[in-house]
């Protein structure tokens, strides 16, 4: 019983903790990933990074490597894929900014079309934020969690938490009965 209220207090901890990063550096999605080399030198993959939401996206200074801040934005057309490379350059239409961007470790600028894109940049609307810091390989574990064999594992640490819970409490009462009996005869 005592590991089921820790496993509840653990995941509660962690809800507060996620949602008082999402409000302390305001954006969605505060910690991740890195999932590609695209940025490499800068950004390696695994790397856990720190996202800082805009108070206003016409900001963010676009200029070439290493100047320009490296965002975070939704992949035009695929609002639940993330893409973080550099802004490299900015332009403003019809009362909105647009970003070139660029991996660091890519050859040439990205080509984005569809939605939220103009002249093969992306609107402000797409920003998630930029990136403030990093943290090298923690960010290995979350990718991992990611994959089929990540969730088996989880799973099958859960059930072996619940199963010891059951399992040695009953030994440990078993043990001190019998000691209390022991004691009892003397």
């Amino acid at each position: 019983m005592k590991t089921i209220i820790l496993i509840i207090i653990l995941f509660v901890s962690v809800f507060a903790f996620w949602f008082g990063l999402r409000y302390a550096f305001q954006t969605e999605f505060p910690l991740l990933a890195v999932a590609s080399g695209s940025m490499i030198p800068t950004l390696d993959v695994g790397d856990l990074i720190l996202v800082q939401g805009f108070s206003n996206a016409c900001e963010v200074n676009a200029a070439s490597y290493p100047e320009g801040d490296i965002i975070v934005f939704h992949k035009p057309g695929l609002e639940n894929e993330l893409i973080v490379h550099r802004a490299v350059s900015k332009v403003e239409n019809d009362d909105t900014c647009y970003f070139e961007t660029k991996g660091d470790h890519n050859s040439i600028a990205d080509k984005w079309s569809g939605p939220e894109t103009w002249d093969n940049k992306i609107s402000e609307r797409l920003l998630v934020g930029k990136v403030v810091g990093k943290v090298p390989w923690l960010g290995h574990i979350p990718l991992f969690m990611r994959t089929p064999s990540g969730i088996l594992i989880i799973v099958l640490l859960f059930i072996v938490l619940i199963i010891v819970d059951f399992i040695f409490p009953q030994k440990r009462d078993e043990k001190t009965t019998s000691q209390e009996e022991e004691i009892l005869s003397m």
